[in-house]
């Protein structure tokens, strides 16, 4: 069975403490949260790779392929161990509700997180792009892994800010219940599979993910199908996105909801009668 919610919001204010001790190592933590980017690269190269042909093909089990294979990426962060942006919104904002850091410390490593975490992805998406695995195509035939890459950032750059924003609200919401439902569980088997199932869910229903797209888009530019200021104008919009869906609506109601009830008082003891000493008699 799951554990109790005070028992979780304990373990998320303890990783909250956590980070906020190894941002005092800066080059520590910048390496967690270059991880991290690194990390969630490997799902869009997987994803790109495998739904590729796919999406070429116009086959329909395109998206289910997509959120399928997607689901390495919390995989690597939870048990590998990384520092993610999206997650920590929500656990550095309990984290801050509980007590157990300030509000200084809660902005400064979700700041901390997203640059870190775009290092790591532009990093990892120089060395995709280097090692050529998205461009191998057949003869006469386009590159599908490159054509996915190009349509996907084609699809990002049409939408509308309304539609990234909320995108990416409900995208964060999702990656953020799975982590927190991580956190309830004691079977790795099952923090597994949460994680695959919102993954899933965000993937093939097209939300948008910051980090993701730190790699989707640095690709996406080195292979010439998008510009640096289609990344800028995309974080402007998916990073306020992934706040209030990761820190607003799965944190924030969680760590109000769920407090620890206070202890009851204990009964004061009832004072043992003692006999009155008996007068002497004269």
């Amino acid at each position: 069975m799951p554990s109790a919610y005070s028992d979780a919001l304990d373990d998320v204010c303890s990783q909250a403490r956590d980070k906020a001790a190894t941002l005092r190592s800066p080059f520590r933590y910048a390496a967690f949260a270059a991880l991290a980017g690194a990390y969630v690269g490997v799902a869009v190269v997987l994803l790109a790779s495998t739904a590729g042909p796919l999406a070429a093909g116009s086959n329909p089990a395109t998206k289910i392929v997509s959120g399928a294979v997607f689901g390495i990426a919390l995989t690597l962060v939870v048990f590998a161990g990384a520092d993610l942006f999206t997650g920590n919104n929500m656990v550095m904002l309990i984290g801050w509700l509980r007590g157990g850091i300030t509000a200084t410390q809660a902005v400064l490593v979700n700041l901390a997180t997203l640059v870190g975490n775009f290092v790591g992805s532009f990093v990892f998406a120089a060395m995709v792009h280097a090692s050529g695995v998205l461009g191998v195509h057949a003869p006469g035939k386009p590159a599908a892994g490159d054509h996915m890459i190009a349509t996907i950032v084609a699809g990002k750059i049409a939408a509308s800010d309304d539609q990234l924003f909320w995108r990416a609200v409900l995208c964060n919401m999702l990656v953020c219940l799975g982590l927190w439902m991580a956190t309830r569980t004691r079977s790795d088997g099952a923090k597994i599979a949460v994680l695959f199932w919102v993954l899933l869910a965000f993937i093939a229903s097209g939300f948008e993910h910051s980090v993701a797209n730190m790699t989707i888009f640095s690709l996406a530019v080195f292979n010439h199908s998008a510009q640096w200021s289609d990344l800028a104008h995309n974080l402007l919009l998916t990073v306020p996105g992934n706040i209030v869906g990761g820190a607003l609506v799965v944190g924030l109601p969680y760590a109000f909801s769920a407090r620890r009830a206070a202890p009851a008082a204990e009964p004061r003891p009832h004072p043992v009668p003692t006999a009155e000493p008996v007068p002497a008699r004269v």
